[in-house]
């Protein structure tokens, strides 16, 4: 049956108006980003950058290094991304150390570690073994743990949260074979027993961290729409399941590109019933449930990658210190040299971000959900580069696999094996497409609320009216200061090289206000479609929030010791780099060939360049795929798996 476009229209509609009802409410706490794109710069919301209490800081490193010596002793990353296993002892032995219960309270049997400790304790994890860290991550950024310490009552709590301390596995099922980003569209299901005492679940999750082994799920289902105003509101629920319940299945193990360890699979849910006690928060908060922990579960991402990014970083500066052309190290020809500096100055933002993000999760007073997206967005983005680099400097050393290079006797760097893990960052917990969209959301929130229903044609004249009043009020005096030289208080202390790059923050956070509000009148709501505009905005208020979360972190380094570099010169050249790309992206705005592209865009979803796609052996599938048979279940002590929430 085909679509129309009014059927396009409402589903549309539809969908936005799930999403809008999942989102938290305005922000009423201090964000650096959200003020960014305001055209405020205010400095003292990062300098001086957020410190960790030291007595946290050794109880981190210490569990981090038990840890660290466990897996330098036991786990053989090429032999994981051979097999498609981590052995059972390195579990156990996981389990033995705490690290399933690394952020769950101690009142419950965890080890109760600060944000901070946990994400370094994983990038530590990550740096040696992608496919282990996920474990550990999947099962308490976004698995049970999370949203049960969110929104659990005490009963749940106590009841799950020593149990997963132990070790038990936990998953969170959101996605499904055809539903990823368009929540309006989830087809799983959750019908309530006629005595109310219980809710029966029927339908199927995809890609669902940690699914096949899990023996804890958080599971999202649509539950009976209600009525508002006349028209029908569907709502999604969160439910506690335990896998053991009669009707789960576990139908199919997905293989990947890279993270060869994971268990990662299609889950079916037939007839499965759960307590009513077992939803989580409360009917039709599971959207809104899913938000809140993926904007916690996201500050994992940007450490992980950072902590892989360093392991590149010390590889690529051994290789190309050490490998000789044309009478001198390749690192001293500047076209290395070059991938070098920009490698090490990101790998110094990218941990400035994380660390930043992290540490004000411990701060009550901090909105971090802008922070959070953008520490996603921008170190998996950039993480993917710096692997790329240091495939491209170990040139068909980095293309060759770690025991292939191994069995010749050369130096078995994963390099190979990096790059595959690496590649799924962009994809995982919110792609960056999503990423983009999301912080354009959230940074357009303030002006949709002042002036957004100036744009309902529902509005009576009367009330537009009213409304107009008030907005021009406030913009009266707001937009002609987006266009003056105010001054940005520079902290005392700032190094001299980095004062002109906050100066650099005020002055373009100012333009980059004034030209989304610009581009607002001039689109209207049209301005949602215009997602490359859009994304150009956003990659520019990203930048601006890494310039100063970067020159916060070199400041609070202070001066290097003996035989160090200055991280104020890393600072410096990041800040340079970052400066040239809002150049690029501010033009982009004013002058782009997004018509055109889109134009070719239809064109090739028509098929009216099929022509250049001849001369080609094409991967056609059968239009019918048999469905796939259960799988036989897995012992508790194996592998793992990851979710692209998507």
């Amino acid at each position: 049956m085909s679509t129309t476009p009014s059927d396009s229209s409402n589903a549309r509609r539809e969908a936005m108006e799930v999403a809008e009802a999942a989102r938290e409410s305005a922000m009423t706490r201090p964000s650096l980003t959200a003020d960014l794109f305001l055209g405020r710069f205010r400095p003292e919301l990062v300098v001086p950058f957020p410190e960790q209490d030291e007595a946290d800081r050794r109880r981190g490193d210490e569990i981090r290094s038990k840890v660290e010596a466990f897996l330098r002793e036991n786990l053989d990353a090429d032999e994981v991304d051979r097999t498609g296993e981590v052995p059972p002892r390195v579990i156990e032995g996981l389990r033995q150390l705490g690290c399933f219960g690394l952020k769950i309270p101690r009142e419950y049997g965890g080890l109760g570690l600060s944000q901070v400790n946990y994400n370094r304790i994983i990038a530590s994890v990550a740096s040696h073994c992608g496919s282990t860290a996920v474990w550990l991550s999947a099962h308490q950024s976004i698995g049970v743990p999370q949203p049960l310490k969110l929104f659990g009552t005490e009963e749940q709590k106590k009841k799950y949260l020593p149990r997963l301390a132990k070790g038990e596995i936990s998953a969170f099922a959101l996605t499904e074979p055809n539903v990823g980003s368009d929540p309006a569209r989830m087809e799983m299901t959750a019908t309530p027993t006629e005595d109310g005492k219980a809710y029966v679940l029927n339908g199927e999750k995809l890609w669902c961290t940690n699914g096949n082994v899990a023996e804890i799920l958080i599971v999202m289902a649509r539950t009976p729409s209600k009525m508002v105003d006349g028209r029908e509101k569907k709502q999604v629920t969160a439910f506690i399941v335990e896998s053991k319940t009669p009707g789960f299945e576990i139908v199919h193990r997905c293989s990947f590109m890279g993270l060869h360890g994971i268990q990662n699979g299609l889950l079916r849910f037939k007839n499965v019933r759960v307590p009513a006690e077992n939803i989580l928060w409360g009917p039709g908060l599971g959207l809104k449930l899913a938000l809140i922990t993926l904007n916690t579960g996201r500050l994992t991402v940007p450490s992980a990658t950072a902590g892989v990014a360093k392991q590149c970083l010390w590889i690529a500066r051994q290789w190309a210190a050490e490998r000789q052309q044309w009478g001198a190290p390749v690192g001293k020809h500047e076209a290395v040299a070059m991938k070098l500096a920009w490698m090490a100055s990101h790998t110094f933002a990218m941990e400035a971000l994380a660390e930043y993000t992290a540490r004000l999760v411990e701060r009550p007073d901090a909105d971090i959900r802008l922070e959070a997206a953008v520490a996603k967005l921008f170190n998996t983005e950039t993480g993917i580069r710096i692997a790329d680099h240091t495939v491209q400097i170990r040139g068909g050393r980095g293309y060759e696999s770690a025991p292939s290079l191994r069995a010749r006797g050369e130096k078995p760097w994963p390099v190979e094996r990096i790059y595959r893990d690496s590649r799924i960052n962009t994809i995982i917990e919110g792609t960056s497409e999503i990423m983009h969209l999301f912080i354009a959301r959230e940074a357009l929130d303030p002006h949709l609320r002042r002036a957004g229903d100036l744009f309902n044609p529902k509005l009576s004249g009367g009330k537009k009216a009213k409304l107009l009043a008030k907005a021009a009020g406030f913009y009266a005096g707001w937009y002609p200061k987006q266009f003056l030289p105010l001054p940005v208080s520079i902290p005392s202390g700032m190094p001299g090289p980095l004062v002109p790059h906050l100066r650099f923050i005020g002055a373009a956070s100012r333009r980059l206000a004034r030209t989304i509000f610009g581009l607002m009148m001039k689109h209207g709501p049209k301005l949602e479609h215009r997602q490359g505009l859009l994304g150009r905005c956003v990659d520019v208020g990203v930048d601006l929030t890494v310039m100063a979360a970067t020159c916060a972190y070199a400041m609070s380094l202070g001066a290097p010791k003996a035989g160090e570099a200055s991280p104020v010169d890393l600072a410096d050249h990041f800040c340079r780099e970052a400066r040239r790309r809002i150049a690029e992206a501010f033009r982009g705005i004013k002058t782009n060939d997004d018509r055109l592209a889109g134009k070719i865009a239809g064109d090739a979803l028509e098929g009216h360049y099929a022509w250049l796609e001849k001369g080609i052996l094409l991967a056609e599938c059968e239009a019918a795929t048999p469905a796939p048979s259960p799988s036989p279940r897995r012992e508790r002590s194996g592998p793992q798996t990851l979710s692209p929430v998507s």
